[in-house]
């Protein structure tokens, strides 16, 4: 995947978690929805350039088709983005949003579990479609 493709990759790919993740907050918390989005762009801005460094990083050491991956691969690719993401978007989540830690860490739970479903399924898709978009453009 070319530094073009993953840039495109990452902001389609953070649009739709930001959408998805201010609609399941905005449902499961008390927190205003102009609070949750500015709170979720951010993050989003920190996931972009994470996903950037992370995703290079695991392609390094990962060789073969990405279409090929194995679904435990996928779940160890998304627990380890995730994971590491956690790290940075606690504190950064409970500074915006006024709150404590222990909040701000439970929130984030909320929101990497559930984006870690997403990543499964939106990586799944991204990579059928690549190549569905790729035939067509060929031929």
């Amino acid at each position: 995947m070319s530094s073009v493709e993953r840039v495109f990759h990452a902001v389609l790919f953070e649009i739709l978690a930001v959408m998805l993740s201010i609609m399941g907050l905005v449902i499961f918390t008390d927190h205003q929805i102009s609070a949750l989005s500015h709170t979720m762009v951010i993050i989003a801005i920190i996931a972009m350039l994470w996903n950037f460094v992370f995703n290079t990083i695991f392609d390094h050491y990962i060789h073969g088709q990405r279409e090929n991956r194995s679904w435990s691969l996928r779940i160890t690719h998304g627990l380890l983005f995730e994971g590491g993401l956690l790290f940075i978007t606690v504190p950064v989540m409970a500074h915006l949003l006024n709150t404590d830690l222990w909040h701000a860490f439970m929130l984030d739970i909320g929101v990497t579990i559930f984006i870690t479903f997403y990543t499964l399924v939106y990586n799944y898709a991204y990579d059928h479609i690549r190549i569905k978009v790729r035939r067509h453009i060929a031929i």
